[in-house]
């Protein structure tokens, strides 16, 4: 592994705000971003339109976590276009072994439909990528982890850039120095993805994450 990608580095960038990227898939160059404009999920504000909330009560998924890190991984970069070179890849599967990054996984049956993976800090997670196999899989992967981040405790929610897809979600921008000051905030206290007891249920959620957000 590269030495600009070592764990230790890694989670030191995230505390300062920056993170990763290759070019392209072949591109053997790290780039460390720092955006002017961040993208950020309230975690009380995620938008659960209707079309959503009725795919979550019909789709019979189970929901898991780090059961498939490297597979969610690999279905994010199986795109035309992706910022995850082999380095990346390597570096992220092993902030995963090290407990610092985690996968949630939407599993049809024993179909991978779609999932999410990033990084935790403090109480911050930082959201690297999401992929759809099947229609809608991305946006329930999305819905269940924020459901999961409120449950435990965390109080920021990193989405690096803010993509349209994601502003229809509830996603917003806000500058570089606001981002920096709730950084230094959150990277100070406690948060658990895997609180003890959780479990989430398609009516749990649609009420957790409805009555957050002041309705679907």
């Amino acid at each position: 592994m590269p030495p600009e990608l070592d764990p230790t580095i890694l989670l030191r960038a995230y505390a300062m705000g920056i993170f990763p990227m290759a070019e392209a898939r072949d591109d053997p160059e790290i780039h460390w971003i720092d955006p002017r404009m961040r993208g950020i999920f309230p975690l009380d504000g995620f938008h659960i339109s209707r079309s959503l909330a009725r795919l979550i009560r019909r789709w019979p998924v189970e929901v898991r976590v780090n059961t498939a890190f490297a597979e969610v991984v690999d279905a994010c970069a199986a795109r035309e276009e992706t910022w995850i070179n082999p380095p990346i890849r390597s570096a992220y599967l092993e902030l995963h072994r090290l407990g610092h990054a985690h996968s949630l996984e939407v599993w049809d049956g024993a179909e991978l439909a779609g999932g999410v993976y990033g990084v935790t800090l403090g109480a911050g997670f930082f959201g690297e990528s999401m992929f759809s196999a099947q229609t809608g899989g991305s946006k329930v992967a999305l819905a269940y982890l924020i459901h999961r981040l409120r449950a435990g405790g965390f109080q920021l929610f990193d989405t690096q850039f803010l993509t349209p897809h994601l502003a229809s979600l509830g996603a917003v921008e806000i500058p570089r120095t606001q981002y920096r000051r709730r950084l230094a905030e959150v990277i100070e206290k406690a948060a658990c993805f895997e609180p003890e007891g959780y479990s989430a249920s398609a009516s749990s959620l649609l009420s957790g994450l409805s009555s957050a957000s002041g309705g679907a």
